[in-house]
């Protein structure tokens, strides 16, 4: 199991990584880190370190113990490679990195689980799932494919199958929908009686978390 955290660039990360175009997602898009030494806490951090001069960024990452969401999924991230027209992978999925540090197979059973469950909530099925490769051509996820074989694909699609027939296991949530929206309530009074944009994004960062600890889906900021 991982811990899911969110954990958002800010808007003025330079290089334009968090552009803030809103964003109705139709796809999730998959990718490898391409950085075998990477875990998903450096893979964040890397997003605002000031030496990054490019512009490439993505929404979730994760690895065998967490996985953070750095740029809200109602948002544009540039992860796809193939421009910013309306149709394009950029305006239009949800991009995914898988990082490829530490125990890797564990890592992989984490994001087929958090795939599944991020369909399940919106009602998708996994003809909904993209390659990288699929929107630019490049070889991502390249742990995926062997010299052309995208068979590493294809299992890992079919983990995702299972665990939405499976549906998510049966899990019983660690609070309950009501608990967690009783202290919501109290939280939104505080993300009311301020002005500051980084205390209110604070703010549904928390309210995120605490949906998600009780099986709720977490909202748009």
């Amino acid at each position: 199991m991982y811990t899911y955290v969110v954990d958002y660039i800010p808007k003025s990360t330079k290089n334009n990584r968090r552009p803030g175009i809103a964003m109705s997602a139709t796809t999730i898009t998959i990718h490898n880190t391409a950085n075998p030494r990477s875990t998903a806490r450096n893979e964040r951090n890397w997003l605002t370190n000031t030496a990054n001069n490019g512009t490439a960024s993505f929404h979730i990452v994760i690895d065998e113990r967490e996985a953070i969401e750095c740029i809200p999924l109602n948002e544009v991230a540039w992860h796809a490679g193939d421009g910013s027209s309306a149709g394009s992978g950029n305006r239009t999925s949800i991009g995914i990195e898988i990082t490829e540090s530490g125990n890797y197979d564990a890592t992989l059973d984490n994001a087929s689980t958090l795939v599944a469950s991020m369909l399940k909530d919106r009602g998708w099925g996994t003809d909904r799932l993209r390659r990288h490769y699929d929107w630019s051509g490049k070889n991502c996820p390249r742990l995926m494919n062997e010299d052309g074989d995208w068979s590493g694909w294809e299992a890992f699609v079919a983990s995702v199958d299972t665990k939405l027939d499976d549906d998510g296991g049966g899990e019983e949530p660690m609070l309950t929908p009501e608990d967690a929206n009783k202290i919501i309530r109290f939280l939104s009074a505080g993300y009311f009686a301020t002005d500051s944009e980084d205390a209110r994004e604070e703010f549904n960062r928390l309210a995120n978390e605490l949906r998600r600890v009780s099986g709720q889906t977490p909202e748009p900021g």
